[in-house]
């Protein structure tokens, strides 16, 4: 069942694994961290050209960005108790930092890394006596 769209950052815990359907067409699945504090584990899914780029580039220890629709799927346990499961099915997925020992992005592509410079920010804060209530 599809939830809704959903733009979401979190840290590649299992390498992608790449698989073909029937038809041949590549569908790369893997799970991310969303919160590392209570271990919050989503599947992400991405298929055809996504899912080639995504195996190849996309590594345990990275931190990306998914963009793409949110789904809940249920599954039995071995106990029987049925467990629900959120899913993406990913339609851009895009490395923000690599893990470590991977210092630079395959021959050809652009490793895009998100920085802040927190000194521009500091600048722009408003001092308590300025504040007018």
């Amino acid at each position: 069942m599809t939830l809704a769209k959903i733009f979401i950052t979190g840290k590649v815990v299992k390498n992608p694994e790449k698989r073909y359907t029937q038809n041949d067409l590549a569908i790369t699945s893997f799970t991310i961290d969303v919160n590392p504090q209570d271990e919050s584990l989503v599947r992400v899914f991405t298929m055809g050209n996504t899912a080639d780029i995504a195996e190849q580039t996309i590594k345990a220890g990275d931190s990306v960005i998914i963009e793409g629709r949110l789904q809940t799927n249920t599954f039995k346990t071995t106990s029987g108790k049925d467990k629900k499961i959120f899913e993406i099915s990913a339609s851009t997925v895009e490395k923000i930092s690599a893990s470590e020992g991977i210092t630079k992005a395959p021959v050809g592509q652009k490793e895009n890394l998100v920085q802040f410079a927190t000194e521009e920010i500091s600048q722009d804060l408003i001092d308590e006596d300025e504040i007018p209530f």
